[in-house]
């Protein structure tokens, strides 16, 4: 056990007998070893939590570890950088900008632990309530139960963490078993450096049957926030009706451009909005409408910026792209283009494997019953389709399970109006591809895109109940 990476369960740093093996997605080399939990292990992490409760943290004590939480991360950038470009397969000038914007998420969560308040409810405004004083309390809904995935292993992780500790609640996090990494060195900042007791973030690593089932079905859960597949997010709401269940899910990101919209832009844009992490972003730009009228040259501008990026090691500064998280992901990727060749699509670039990497890839004639485009490929595609007419556009863009975020380029401004009130995803963008997120905004979307709203303000709320107080004067 000497090789294996501790988790830290309350005051404890804790190995056991059996690891997991973490394997680099890029070349499969052994990274580390981290401990293979099991459900006595989560019992001991929810009962440290449990504990913490008794003794909660002021406000003004959170504010102040989140603040010195965005200090540490912005320190450790590039260590924190090379551990995600590693486990993840992340592009190491990506994996920087993912720790950047972890600072910032924990900047947020310090704002709405200090301002993090009810509100007056105006009783006496009706007879019955004359002489009477009446406000809400936001407290804690006890310990919280986190579950994040693989493809932002640090700042989805700070997306649970942060608010939870805004919000006073102690914490017990399962992170994605490719990518643990990120999330212990997370936890040791926090509790090392940053004054966080111990108790507060519990790490528990293993496979979702062993400790994840216990960890969401456990009595003294009292909210559970996940990230990742709709499968999986259902059934865990399912498991656990009784609690909180936040689940931000999956997405096949659409994008229409209309004639007067600045589609050579938007061809900057996509060759980086649909690649960046090999596609592996829940709102990676996926499905690409273009108006027929100027489809070929949106194309003509788009596949040799695409053909452009460089494939390879994600620890050269050089690449743009690596690999996808596992050879199985891989495969399935290549055989659902394989299937939209057979089924009509037309491969304008990539395709193909280069040293283990698929290479950026771009369709033409895709239909939407290809799997590429009525499924979530989280890979490095995008798939083009013509069309004649606004309204089916938006049709075609809202025949989807997924509903997270969506995107239109346009410069008519009632064009954009009815784009935001007619494409039935959680956000709609404007003159920007459905890939972007900034940390401190509202993030979710409905239907299998999941039921709940990231970024700290808005999460901190979710892992709050509201308390309501009736003084009699």
């Amino acid at each position: 056990m000497s090789d294996q990476r501790a988790v830290r369960i309350g005051t404890e740093s804790v190995t056991t007998a059996e690891s997991l093996v973490v394997v680099s997605p890029f070349d499969g080399h052994e990274i580390g070893r981290v401990p293979r939990c099991g459900p006595e292990h989560v019992e001991a992490a929810i009962a440290a939590a449990k504990a913490r409760l008794a003794e909660p943290l002021p406000p003004w004590r959170r504010a102040e570890i989140l603040d010195a939480a965005a200090v540490a991360v912005a320190a450790h950038r590039d260590e924190l950088a090379t551990i995600i470009a590693e486990e993840s397969a992340k592009p190491i000038r990506t994996a920087r900008v993912e720790a950047e914007r972890t600072v910032i998420t924990f900047q947020s969560a310090a704002v709405e632990a200090r301002t993090l308040v009810g509100e007056i409810v105006p009783v006496d405004g009706a007879q019955p309530g004359e002489g009477k004083l009446a406000f809400t309390l936001r407290v804690p809904r006890g310990v919280v139960a986190a579950i994040s995935p693989f493809n932002f292993p640090l700042n989805l992780v700070a997306h649970k963490v942060a608010p939870a500790i805004a919000a006073g609640c102690p914490m017990v996090l399962k992170p994605a078993s490719q990518t643990p990494f990120s999330a212990i060195r997370l936890s040791e900042i926090l509790m090392d450096e940053c004054g966080l007791p111990a108790g507060w973030l519990n790490v528990v690593t293993g496979s979702g049957g062993t400790v994840g089932d216990p960890l969401v079905e456990h009595p003294d859960i009292a909210a559970i926030t996940f990230t990742g597949s709709p499968e999986v997010g259902w059934g865990i709401a399912a498991k656990a009706a009784e609690k909180h269940v936040g689940l931000e899910l999956g997405n096949n990101a659409p994008v229409i451009i209309e004639p007067s919209g600045d589609w050579s832009t938007a061809a900057a844009k996509i060759s980086v909005a649909g690649f960046s992490h090999a596609g592996q972003s829940c709102i990676s730009t996926q499905r690409v409408y273009v108006h027929r009228d100027i489809v070929d040259r949106f194309t003509e501008a788009l596949v040799p910026k695409v053909e452009a990026l460089v494939v390879g090691d994600p620890l050269d500064e050089a690449t743009d792209v690596s690999s996808l998280i596992s050879p199985k992901e891989t495969d399935r990727v290549r055989g659902w283009i394989d299937e939209a060749v057979a089924g009509g699509a037309k491969v304008l670039a990539g395709g193909e494997l280069e040293g283990g990497v698929l290479r950026p890839t771009v369709l033409a004639n895709v239909t939407p019953d290809m799997e590429v485009c009525r499924s979530e490929v989280f890979g490095p595609l995008v798939g083009i389709i013509a069309y004649d007419d606004f309204d089916d556009a938006v049709k075609q863009a809202n025949d989807t399970r997924y509903g997270l975020q969506a995107a239109v380029f346009t410069a008519d401004l009632d064009t954009a109006l009815r784009a935001s009130y007619e494409l039935d995803f959680g956000g709609v963008l404007v003159n920007e591809v459905p890939t972007f997120r900034t940390d401190q905004m509202p993030y979710g979307g409905v239907r299998d895109s999941g039921n709940t709203k990231e970024g700290p303000h808005y999460a901190v709320r979710e892992m709050t109940r509201e308390r309501l107080v009736i003084i009699q004067r």
